[in-house]
């Protein structure tokens, strides 16, 4: 385990762990937890690791130090492995990809939809959406939560979206999108498309026409909705995109609103549902938490279901990467790397450090009841000026779905024994989604009594 030499960069690199790229590759797709533990336990805290497809090493960081060094210099670029995957599917134009005064511009036009009065103003919609679903589900059958989940938030982003869930153009969208990520889903897919993007292949060739379909859906509703004559009346974020306006007065094009929808709608839904899928796991295998959650919430207080999900996201991050390309040196605590180096924080490493969290593998929210995270140790949404746009919304929309779920339904896991960790597209998994068995079912309550009380 010498330290690695990286020929292009004409620099030595921290150590990188004594196997093929190959088998990093096989390793980093397949056992990922365990392939992460063991570089730091062989390695430190600062690792490089090769994957296939990739013509330089990647820098994996876990100190929050070094990571605040990173993510606070805004000149730093995007890791080529973000084209790879997400290009193809978002499109170029997508905020994910953006980079520069061209993605700050952007974002500062979509950030007011997921904040503030805004956001809390989908709640209704956000209700009825995780009522109806729990009214379906089974009792006394086991039944995966995961793609539940994903009923829920692809709904509620249909929803919040276009301002409404119905008609025959959002079914058959929903329909594409739900078959899309399923087919894409397997990390074989990923590994087959790292190892085709070294030779110039096209692993997303075979999903052309369904893509092609998705964007004749998406552009009709982009022209209905540049049709409407009352688009400043109305609550929907295609709408509120429309009609936003850059510093030089222009808005956005078909092409522009194209990628922006394509990256709310997958990314929007996608990672939320994962991310509560993991909850359950979390909170129906620890009783005291459990019941101490269903207290609260009886009680109308919940801070300790915003902390429930603070140390959710802290075990299970959903996204294990959000990496940069360096645009300058990068220089912390006795680390030293050079501009053009691919840097990214391994974001279970950094919440799993015993040096910040004590019991680091132990589930207790408790620890985020006083104080809430360090901005450079819980880093689930990213950081900087790239933090994910929708981490504020990602939050507000699990605490009604939680509070919805334990309050409505007597809900227990199948198997006692913790969900092993796969890889869905981008994403760390439940491997079994989650299977649970509702013994019992509320009626919904009244929401002008909750109101009242």
């Amino acid at each position: 385990m010498l330290a690695v030499v990286c020929d292009a960069l004409r620099v030595t690199l921290p150590p990188e762990p004594a196997i093929s790229p190959l088998r990093q590759t096989l390793s980093w797709s397949f056992r990922p937890l365990a392939f992460l533990e063991d570089c730091r336990r062989k390695l430190g805290d600062t690792f490089s690791v090769r994957f296939l497809g990739f013509q330089t090493p990647m820098v994996m960081l876990s100190d929050p130090a070094a990571i605040k060094a990173l993510y606070t210099e805004r000149e730093h670029g995007l890791p080529p492995g973000r084209n790879v995957f997400l290009e193809p599917v978002v499109g170029s134009r997508s905020l994910l990809l953006l980079e520069g005064a061209d993605h700050l511009a952007h974002r500062k036009l979509m950030l007011p939809a997921f904040h503030g009065e805004r956001m809390r103003s989908y709640e209704p919609i956000v209700q009825e959406i995780v009522d109806a679903e729990i009214d379906s589900w089974p009792v006394g059958e086991e039944f995966p939560i995961h793609p539940r989940m994903q009923a829920i938030t692809l709904e509620v982003i249909l929803r919040v979206v276009f301002g409404v869930g119905e008609g025959p153009r959002l079914e058959r969208l929903r329909e594409l999108l739900t078959n899309l990520l399923s087919e894409t889903a397997s990390p074989a897919t990923q590994l087959f498309a790292l190892a085709t993007s070294r030779f110039g292949g096209n692993v997303w060739g075979r999903f052309e026409e369904r893509l092609a379909e998705i964007d004749e859906l998406l552009y009709a509703e982009i022209a209905d909705h540049r049709a409407k004559d009352d688009l400043e009346q109305r609550d929907d974020i295609l709408s509120a995109l429309i009609l936003a306006r850059f510093d030089d007065g222009e808005g956005m094009t078909d092409t522009d609103l194209r990628d922006q929808l394509m990256t709310l709608l997958l990314a929007g839904h996608e990672t939320t549902a994962t991310a509560l899928a993991w909850t359950f796991d979390l909170v129906l295998r620890h009783a005291a938490v459990l019941r101490r959650l269903r207290s609260t919430l009886e009680q109308g207080d919940d801070d300790y279901m915003r902390a429930t999900i603070t140390e959710s996201l802290r075990l299970r991050p959903v996204v294990p990467l959000a990496g940069r390309r360096l645009a300058k040196d990068l220089v912390a605590d006795g680390l030293e790397l050079p501009a053009g180096t691919d840097v990214t924080p391994a974001i279970w490493l950094a919440h799993t450090r015993a040096d910040v969290y004590p019991e680091p593998f132990a589930f207790r929210p408790e620890r985020f009841l006083e104080d809430g995270p360090d901005t450079y140790a819980w880093i689930p949404f990213g950081g900087s000026i790239r933090r994910c746009l929708g981490g504020a919304f990602a939050e507000f929309e699990m605490r009604i779905v939680l509070r919805e779920v334990l309050t409505r339904c007597e809900l227990h896991k199948s198997d006692p024994m913790p969900e092993r960790v796969g890889r869905r597209n981008i994403t760390f998994s439940p491997r079994k989604g989650t299977p649970v068995i509702v013994t019992a079912r509320h009626p919904a309550r009244e929401r002008d009594l909750v109101e009242a009380a």
